[in-house]
C-alpha cells in the first residue's frame, strides 16, 4: 500500500482515543469519507486492539505502535506491542465468544477483511494487522 503513517503512543488509556482520531485523519487525508460503511466498524476494531495492548501488554510494552496503510480499495492498520503472547485469532471465535478479540475477528470477517498476527523476529512482540476493503 503506497500510503503509510506510523504513530507511537504510550500504553495508557488516552492512547485509544489518539489512535482512533489519527485513523480518522489518515482516512480523510487519503480521500476516504468517514461515512464509508467500513469506517465505523474499523475504528471500533482499532480501539479494541489498542485497548487490549493497554490492558494486557503495558507492563512489558510501555509504547504501542499503530501503523496505518492505504491503497487502492483497502485500508489497513496494525497494532504492535512488545508482549510475547501470540493470540490464536480464530480460536478466539470458538473459545472466547463475547471477548474483545472474538469481536475483532468476527467484525473483520463480516466486512470482508483479513486479520493476522505477525510475531516479531525475536518472538518478544507482535503486530495484529487488519485489512479492510473500501
Amino acid at each position: 500500500m503506497p500510503y503509510r503513517h506510523v504513530l507511537k503512543v504510550p500504553a495508557t488509556g488516552p492512547s485509544v482515543r489518539v489512535a482512533r482520531e489519527t485513523a480518522e485523519l489518515v482516512l480523510v487525508e487519503c480521500g476516504v469519507g468517514l461515512r464509508h460503511p467500513s469506517v465505523g466498524p474499523g475504528l471500533l476494531i482499532l480501539a479494541e486492539l489498542v485497548t487490549n495492548s493497554v490492558r494486557h501488554a503495558a507492563v512489558l510494552s510501555p509504547v504501542i505502535t499503530v501503523t496505518y496503510a492505504h491503497g487502492a480499495g483497502a485500508f489497513a492498520f496494525a497494532v504492535h506491542d512488545r508482549h510475547p503472547y501470540q493470540p490464536a485469532l480464530y480460536g478466539a471465535l470458538a473459545t472466547a465468544a463475547g471477548s474483545g478479540l472474538a469481536m475483532v475477528v468476527e467484525m473483520t470477517m463480516e466486512l470482508g477483511g483479513t486479520v493476522v498476527v505477525r510475531p516479531d523476529a525475536d518472538g518478544r512482540g507482535k503486530s495484529i494487522w487488519i485489512t479492510l476493503p473500501l
